[in-house]
């Protein structure tokens, strides 16, 4: 600690008559300092040259710039090494094979060979033969080892059906004769009650929990998922409400690893994904627990998805929490009457790995609002207080929160600026690869812009005021804002609330319990820093998911979301709430210009470095990949008019690059794929005329159309009006017929004057994709019957030009019909750090 030089604005205001304090005033000055805070709260020490001679401004200490800057970056340093050994050590400790527990060699070996098969997508020979058949073997053997304790029954169920959900704006799926593979363990004697374990190799959960008939003793669920390769399993769902479901697993996961802001923030639809969680809970009326790994999503769906890289580590820790979970809740006394206990929602999160804290919402509600009514009366008792003197508490409160907010919204502004300019010089994800890039530049310039208003403010608004001072008026307004947060979430019964009350109630501990260290100085840093330790800590392993969920699926969210603003945003707001509680060492630090300067260098050079495309956004390095994913897909189109003619019939390899850079970046690698080539949108067709496998068309709308001959396939899909017939209520019923390959799309949309009322597809009543066509999706086992549906068109006038227009897509996803030889040609292009998936499709459009 170092005594602060005098400033420039303490000697412009220093009467003629005054000398410069020395240490030995020191003294004086602070009790001096002391009996003005407890008269007026810490209050303002405002002495202008007229009053009393014109004694100089208590001015307090200042900190070494140095210092606080190191001392603030190795604890954050120190809290980041910590965050990452918590999410390194996946097992506390690993069975050596004891009975009845969790084998994760085996399960490694049943992953190996499943893998090994190959692809498998429903409808071929893979999925519905060969996976299935190595299911039954296993599960053969299973039954022989198994004691007679237990039964063990195994059904294939082929169902079909169909349903509609608002997933991705909304699209209907049907499916026809998929395969399922069930199996039952049971004592003896039978049971009335039952857990699922549910996870897909590629069936559909729907035709389950609706029409098969072990379905009606489920009484809970957990699903298996993933959105990334190996690491820790997350809990990210559970109920709906069923609080004891999450009393389940903190009483039985060996490994936990929760958070009920991962459900909140996926619940909210951010997250463009959807799990089978859903079909239970809408479909099913089951509650459960939704579990996926989320590290490595870079490679999630690539060919570097491969088994080896999942860590064995990872496999047992998964298995040992589910397997426990498991246990648990089939022994469980609330399994059977579960309805019972489905009374409201739960706060849970994890404490590094080690356990679960969770309590009801209401508990949580209760909480929140007495940490809401400590600082109302800590700050209460400040703002009540009369003026002293000069010193005005409430007004320098008030401008405090000014200056915070206005920190914010121009560092949020600033670097919105440079993402946008980034995004338009086509320099879009330059931190896929090295994400410590967009650290340096979006992280560094929120910190300089904070820094430098707060700065200004001190320099030009707060002249003669005491540091010491400033910084107790910044932790409150700090404190303040974080309350606000606390109050407009657990009013808006949020349940993540419960991570403001960490940012509240522990700050507002440490400033009552080392109240006299605040003045004291030689333990201040010490003890502050060791007091923010816990919301501190957690904020940044909350952070770490974060980033851990969001940056791959920014590869992957399509050509009109720009990357880079979405993730200048999130670190710009990570940001203000690391700095919230280190603005008061703003003012308390001598100067920060060698800060600024720091931070800026470093900004601008990663500003320059980035715009002149140094730091390439993919890699196809073995050990980290983050390839760029692009679809293509050798079409042939045919559009025929009202009266059945074929106006437009074209063929041409359509390409869809996922992300925001669209072709940039394979161009120099493929040059006949460029912006001469773009597919244009068909104005009169649902979804622009193309043959979408998933209703993903809002998120991509760049396209590129390389013109090919036309394809053929062996298995060509046909489709044709059965039956137009007008019912009595003055609508019109039109009835299909449709056959092809395992996957086809239908689309529709209406004319101007018409509406689709109804059809014989999910619950009968039609669901629009986001722009208001109709996306179907559908899909079949190896054997079929032809695909039989209608719709009901309500005409309100008269309609020349038709009243629906329909189109059918075949998507050829394995197979012989999936390659042509133009399309392995084009895929050979591709350079290695890419991820092209390639099919056939045909597409035909009608007018009725």
């Amino acid at each position: 600690m170092e005594w602060g030089s005098e400033s420039a604005a303490v000697r412009r205001h220093r009467g003629p008559g005054e000398r410069r304090e020395g240490p030995a005033d020191v003294p004086h000055r602070e009790r001096e300092a002391s009996a003005q805070e407890d008269a007026s709260g810490g209050g303002r020490m405002r002495k202008r040259s007229s009053e009393s001679g014109g004694a100089s401004r208590g001015a307090g200490i200042a900190l070494s710039e140095a210092r606080t800057v190191l001392a603030l970056a190795l604890y954050l340093l120190a809290l980041r090494a910590l965050v990452q050994l918590s999410l390194q050590r996946l097992v506390l400790s690993r069975p050596a094979g004891l009975q009845g527990e969790f084998d994760a060699r085996q399960a490694r070996d049943y992953l190996e060979h499943i893998t090994a098969i190959g692809p498998r997508t429903t409808g071929s020979a893979e999925n519905e033969i060969l996976t299935v058949q190595y299911l039954l073997e296993q599960i053969k053997l299973i039954e022989v080892q198994s004691n007679s304790l237990h039964r063990i029954s195994v059904d294939i169920q082929r169902p079909t059906g169909s349903f509609s959900i608002d997933f991705l704006g909304g699209f209907t799926s049907y499916y026809d004769n998929i395969t399922n593979v069930v199996v039952k363990l049971e004592p003896q004697g039978g049971a009335q009650h039952a857990v699922l374990a549910n996870c897909h190799f590629d069936s559909a959960s729907h035709g389950f929990i609706t029409q098969h008939p072990w379905a009606s003793l489920i009484r809970a669920f957990i699903n298996l998922e993933a959105a990334g390769v190996g690491g820790k399993e997350l809990v990210f769902q559970t109920g709906p409400e069923n609080p004891w479901l999450v009393q389940a697993y903190v009483s039985a996961a060996k490994h936990p690893f929760a958070s009920v802001v991962a459900q909140e923030v996926f619940q909210s639809g951010i997250i463009p994904s959807d799990t089978d969680f859903r079909i239970y809970r809408d479909f099913g009326n089951i509650p459960g627990i939704d579990l996926a790994f989320i590290e490595n999503g870079y490679i999630y769906h690539t060919k570097y998805d491969t088994a080896d890289r999942i860590l064995i580590d990872s496999i047992q820790r998964a298995g040992d929490n589910i397997l426990a979970v498991l246990k648990y809740l089939a022994t469980s006394d609330m399994l059977a009457s579960s309805s019972e206990y489905q009374h409201g929602n739960m706060v849970f999160f994890d404490v590094f790995g080690l356990l679960v804290i969770a309590y009801p919402s209401r508990v949580g509600t209760i909480i929140n609002y007495m940490v809401v009514m400590a600082v109302v009366l800590y700050l209460g008792k400040k703002l009540m207080q009369p003026r002293h003197r000069n010193a005005d508490y409430t007004r320098d409160f008030l401008c405090g929160l000014a200056i915070t907010f206005i920190s914010w919204f121009t560092s949020l502004v600033t670097v919105l600026i440079i993402a946008v300019f980034v995004s338009l010089i086509g320099q879009s994800l330059s931190w896929y690869n090295h994400f410590y890039i967009a650290v340096c530049l979006y992280g560094t310039a929120t910190v300089a812009k904070i820094i430098l208003i707060h700065t200004l403010a001190k320099r030009f608004y707060y002249v003669n005021v005491s540091n010491q001072y400033l910084g107790e008026v910044f932790f409150d307004t700090s404190l303040f804002v974080h309350c606000g947060f606390l109050v407009a979430l657990t009013y808006q019964g949020f349940c993540s609330a419960f991570m403001s009350a960490v940012w509240v109630a522990f700050p507002l501990l440490t400033k009552l319990c080392v109240y006299k260290d605040f003045k004291k100085h030689g333990r201040f840093i010490a003890l502050y820093l060791l007091g923010m330790f816990i919301p501190y800590l957690y904020g940044l392993y909350l952070i770490w998911a974060v980033f851990e969920m969001f940056t791959p699926i920014l590869g992957r969210s399509g050509s009109e979301i720009p990357p880079d603003v979405v993730l200048a945003s999130i670190l710009a707001v990570c940001v203000m709430i690391l700095s919230s509680y280190f603005i008061k060492f703003i003012y308390l630090v001598k100067s920060t210009k060698k800060t600024m300067l720091t931070l800026t260098v470093v900004c601008a050079v990663t500003f320059l470095l980035v715009c002149s495309g140094t730091f390439f956004p993919y890699s196809s390095n073995p050990a980290s990949p983050k390839p760029k994913r692009v679809f293509l897909q050798h079409m042939s189109r045919t559009f025929h008019n009202l009266e059945g003619n074929v106006v437009k019939r074209d063929s041409g390899i359509w390409i869809n690059g996922f992300d925001y850079t669209g072709m940039s970046h394979i161009t120099p690698h493929i040059p006949e794929i460029n912006d001469t080539i773009r597919a244009h949108c068909e104005e009169n067709a649902p979804l622009c005329g193309f043959p979408w496998y998933l209703p993903v068309h809002f998120l991509i709308r760049k396209n590129w159309y390389l013109p090919a001959p036309e394809i053929s396939p062996r298995n060509p899909a046909h489709f044709r009006l059965i039956s137009k017939e007008k019912t009595p209520w003055d609508s019109m019923k039109l009835t299909f017929e449709a056959t092809g390959p395992s996957h086809m799309s239908f689309y529709v949309r209406t004319h101007k004057g018409s509406t689709l009322s109804q059809w014989s597809l999910g619950n009968g009543t039609p669901v629009t994709s986001r722009g208001g066509d109709y996306f179907v999706f559908y899909s079949h086992g190896l054997q079929a019957s032809a695909w039989k549906f209608w719709i009901e068109v309500q005409v309100s006038e008269d309609q020349p030009e038709g009243m629906v227009t329909v189109a059918i897509a075949a998507h050829y996803l394995s197979g012989e019909d999936k390659r042509s030889s133009q399309l392995d040609a084009l895929k050979e292009k591709f350079p290695d750090w890419t991820f092209p998936s390639a099919w056939v499709c045909t597409y035909s459009l009608f007018v009725f």
